[in-house]
């Protein structure tokens, strides 16, 4: 347990100096391939951020990796995330990787075989409603579960508002 609270200069500077380089070969990385690096759209997506702070964490923390062999795999998952990026703009590829977003309300209608299978409670629901400024029922045009993981609250005050089909054009029913 002592050995817990132990750690020799030279590891603790090595330890620095993968982390600044590893940081510096993130951000060039981020850089290069775009925005989308980090961005939520799809689950691809989450995978590739959770992919990358783990080839950070192990580059910066283990001994048997090294900053250049830690670079190569951020930069082979970044290849990978740009690659299928691309890939995804074939129906086929997209229907693999992606999600399909999920209707849990329409209009006023409580969808609760999509709640079960989105494995959503009614109180989520809630929340979500509330968090849109939602005061009364009769507002919500449709609740949409994104294949991301959020839930998307489309409302207006006005009655007369429909939705855009074009809007709802992907979404399971």
């Amino acid at each position: 347990m002592i050995k817990w609270f132990e750690a020799s200069t030279a590891s603790l500077i090595a330890i620095v100096l993968t982390a600044i380089g590893i940081y510096i070969a993130t951000i060039l990385f981020t850089r290069l391939a775009g925005k989308r690096s980090f961005s939520k759209m799809s689950s691809f997506d989450f995978a590739m951020t959770v992919a990358i702070g783990s080839v950070i964490a192990t580059t910066i923390l283990s001994k048997s990796v090294s900053l250049l062999q830690g670079a190569v795999g951020l930069a082979a998952v970044y290849l990978l995330q740009i690659s299928v990026a691309m890939l995804r703009r074939f129906s086929i590829v997209q229907k693999l990787i992606d999600n399909q977003p999920m209707l849990l309300m329409d209009g006023e209608e409580i969808l609760h075989e999509n709640l079960k299978k989105a494995r959503v409670t009614e109180a989520d629901l809630r929340s979500k409603l509330r968090e849109a400024n939602v005061l009364e029922l009769s507002q919500v045009r449709a609740v949409i579960f994104e294949c991301t993981g959020d839930i998307a609250v489309l409302h207006t005050k006005d009655d007369d508002v429909e939705i855009e089909d074009w809007l709802l054009e992907d979404v399971g029913r």
